[in-house]
Parts: structure tokens; sequence; C-alpha cells
């Protein structure tokens, strides 16, 4: 894994205030700097807390492996991991087992996109234990048998063999480049990035005077924001410094970052997100909310972008798999496009504050996708693929030919 290098950057916000006495003082410059690392105390405690961020990557993580145990994962135990209950033992990890954090409760669930719409939030919660109820009842029973079109199975082309249902589909990469958005994406740019969230009650009059939470460090807005950080960065083993390990940390919203670092057209976005996570949390400390929310909309724009451009770049590479008579590694791109095009309903576009794409839209590209075409992604035509990637492009500040490299 390419690693990424901190850029040597002297990022500074500033902000000026006239002073009105008559003796034509100068200006006071109240500056605040980009932190480069991200770090806050307050009375020589940290104020950074992020591990019910941690500890629902971490269990994310455990389900991945449980996608290819056939012979001991069931749907009920999959959905165990999935809707975790304290105490159950549901993980390898005590910690995890011992939590009451689960995955589903956070699916699907920010306060700006499905406060008022529980409908589509349960929707969407239902899709993950479709994913889930597939890979048991369809593929499981198939795993040592080979896969052709209609027909699920295994391929075994290549080093790594992939495990589909009748339509070419993947159903542990939908389930993990969805809940990349659906928990991930959707918590961190919807919820806690919302003023609903960040400036809730009275938490700006509370942070301005620093009252914190009750026995912690921390004020309630400086927590809000900890908790965006830590969906991207919250399994770093240094979240001080987590460009360090980019792309290592975990198999969600981290890895495909650290994606972006090894792409020439992309590889100064890890270094803004990060810089704007630790400006907006300076800016906090600073009591200085209109800097907060610019960093904001960085943020929104990058990580939003990031999904599209992955979404197009598997869609596009996965052509090369098909033309190499690689049909394995074709459609296992697309198995990942299909995650990635899933997950376009949870971006934001900080211009509107609207998700870039519609659940709507989303839905109706899904099912092009498996039912363009006689066998779903088998046969999807290298057509359909440049429409839908076009389309992609078109909303973000990319272009076709950017992502796909």
């Amino acid at each position: 894994m390419k690693k990424l290098f901190l850029y040597p950057l002297a990022l500074t916000s500033f902000l000026f205030f006239s002073c009105d006495d008559d003796d034509n003082s100068p200006e006071t410059q109240n500056e605040i700097t980009t932190p480069t690392e991200y770090v806050f105390e307050r009375d020589g405690v940290s104020t950074v807390s992020f591990s019910g961020q941690t500890t629902r990557i971490q269990m994310a993580e455990e389900m991945i492996p449980a996608f290819f145990e056939p012979s001991t994962s069931t749907v009920e135990s999959l959905n165990a991991m999935y809707t975790h209950e304290e105490g159950a033992n549901n993980f390898s990890n005590n910690t995890l087992n011992s939590s009451g954090k689960n995955i589903k409760s956070k699916v699907a669930t920010s306060i700006d996109f499905f406060a008022s719409n529980t409908v589509k939030s349960a929707k969407i919660q239902q899709d993950f234990e479709t994913f889930i109820a597939g890979q048991v009842n369809e593929v499981f029973p198939a795993w040592n048998s080979v896969a052709e079109p209609g027909v699920p199975g295994q391929i075994a082309e290549g080093t790594t063999p992939r495990y589909i249902n009748a339509k070419g589909l993947e159903y542990d990469q939908a389930f993990v480049k969805g809940l990349l958005g659906a928990l991930m994406t959707d918590q961190m740019l919807n919820n806690y990035f919302s003023t609903a969230v960040l400036d809730a009650g009275q938490n700006i009059e509370n942070n301005t005077n620093e009252v914190t939470e009750e026995g912690k460090a921390y004020t309630t807005m400086e927590h809000k924001w900890d908790e965006a950080y830590g969906y991207i960065f919250g399994n770093a083993p240094d979240a001080a410094n987590p460009l360090f390990s980019l792309g290592e940390d975990d198999n969600y919203l981290n890895k495909y970052l650290g994606r972006q670092a090894g792409d020439p057209d992309f590889e100064e976005a890890p270094q803004r997100v990060f810089d704007a996570f630790a400006l907006g949390r300076a800016a906090i400390v600073a009591k200085d909310y209109e800097l907060r929310d610019g960093q904001i909309e960085i943020i929104r724009k990058e990580i939003s972008e990031m999904i599209g451009i992955r979404a197009v770049y598997y869609l596009q590479i996965a052509k090369i798999g098909f033309n190499n008579g690689d049909i394995g590694a074709a459609l296992h791109d697309l198995s990942e496009g299909y995650g990635f095009v899933y997950s376009l309903r949870f971006t934001r576009n900080p211009d509107t504050n609207a998700p870039n794409f519609s659940s709507e839209e989303v839905d109706g590209y899904l099912t092009e996708m498996l039912e363009s075409s006689d066998h779903g992604l088998w046969d999807i035509s290298f057509e359909t693929l440049d429409e839908l990637s076009n389309t992609i492009a078109a909303r973000f500040d990319f272009t076709v030919e950017e992502a796909n490299n």
C-alpha cells in the first residue's frame, strides 16, 4: 500500500477585528493555525473522544470474513452481528461483545436525511439484511459449484475465488460498500455535521463558555465533531496522525480515502480532509463557528466526491476484465461499483445541502445494472457502464477519465 506523505503545509485562517478607539491603534489579529496533529486538550486532559465510532468500525470489520464462512455463518448469526445486543457473543473481540452499540441502529439514521423519513430509513436498513440473506440462502449452497450466467457459485479465476449470485453480484461487496455510505458517510456528513446536532439546544452557548459535559473534559460540540472524525480515522493506530497509516486501518472510508492518495488526479484529497477536520476542531475551540462551517463544506465535498470517483472507477475498470476474458475480476469490480453506486444517496452537495443523488435515482441505477440484460452483471453492456459513469461524474467536479486510472 502506498503511504501518504504529509505535505509541509502551513495553512492558517486569519480573522481581523477593527478597533474603534481613537488612538489609531493597529488591527487586532486573531490567528487560528491548522493543527498538524489531531490533538486537543483542556487543562492538560485530552478532549478528543470517538470510541463509539471505533467500536462500530470494528464490528463492521468482523462482519467481512463472516460472509466467507459457509460452514458456520447463518442468517441468524450474521443478523446478530448487524443488530448486536449488549453482552451477546457475536464477535471475536470481547470488548465488542460487551458493547451496547451496534451497526444497524446507525444505518441511514442521520438527522438531516432520515429523521423525517423513517420508512426510507427502515428500507435501507432492511437492504443489508437482504444482502445477508442472499449470501446465506443463494451463495453458500453453491459455494463449491462453478458459477455461470444465471447460476450462483464460485469463479476461481485469478488468485482470489469470487462467490456470486445468479446475476454476478458479490453480496459481501454490496454490503461493505453500501455500509460505507449508509453508516460512515451518512453519520459523518448528514448527522454529526448537521447544525441540528452541532448547535442543538445550548451547544453554542456552552461551547462559547467552555461548559463541558458532566464528568468529561470536552464540550458537546467538540465531542460531536470528534465523532464525525472517528468514522474515517477512528480505527487508526495513531488517530492524532492518521495519514501515516491511511488506507490500512479499515475496509471502509479510510481504505478508499487512501486510494485517493495513490492517484495523481486526487492525491491531495486526504490532506485536505484531515486539515479540514483539524482546522474545524480548532475553530470550535476558538469559538469561530463560521470557520467551522467552512471546513464542513470541504469535508462534505471531498468525501462525497470520493464515493463518486470510486463508483466510476469500478464501473470503468470492469471493462478491462471483460476484454481480457477475466470474468471473475470484471464481476468483482462491478460488485464494488454496485456498492459505491448504492452509497451515492448518502453523499451531500454543500451548495444545496441535498444528496447528490436521490434514493429513487440510485435505485434506478442499481436496477439498470442488474436488469438491463438477461443475466445482470454477466452481460451488462459497455454502453450502460459508460452512460452511468458519465451521469455520476457530471454531478461532481471530476471526469470519467480522471476517475478511470
